[in-house]
């Protein structure tokens, strides 16, 4: 399965897991949303920034997935900062993803840059940051 999933471009985390320093992706939520439950080793995350944009510009493997149970926020935030050094989140986003009840943590691997591309969003209703698109080619 392919994901497009949108990185905070003030936080630089393009640049970060470009660099090697950010290893690992977070999304939180209150409820299980997306991409809870839905990503798998071995899938394929290709990665846009949320500049506006609409250009996928580097792809990484699945090497990990962990998904949380329901979590006090103590227990959230304490997730979070134990594994910031992989994270490498600015303090908005420690704030956005910290405290949730549902936490997912993706390790990638064989980060490449790509030359970038647009794809088409008009099959998503709901723009969120994390998008499963079962293979690439269909939005390409």
């Amino acid at each position: 399965m392919d994901h497009i999933v949108y990185l905070d471009a003030k936080a630089k985390e393009f640049e970060n897991l470009e660099s090697g320093t950010k290893t690992l992706i977070i999304r939180s939520a209150t409820g299980r949303k997306l991409p809870y439950g839905r990503v798998e080793v071995s899938d394929i995350l290709y990665f846009a920034e949320n500049n506006g944009d609409g250009l996928i510009k580097a792809k990484a493997g699945v090497k990990s997935v962990f998904f949380s149970e329901k979590l006090t926020k103590e227990e959230s935030e304490k997730m979070v900062k134990e594994n910031q050094s992989k994270l490498q989140l600015n303090s908005g986003l420690i704030k956005r993803f910290a405290g949730k009840r549902f936490l997912t943590l993706v390790e990638v691997e064989n980060f490449e840059t790509l030359f970038p591309f647009k794809f088409d969003r008009s099959g998503f209703g709901n723009m969120d940051d994390w998008l499963p698109v079962e293979n690439i080619e269909n939005v390409r």
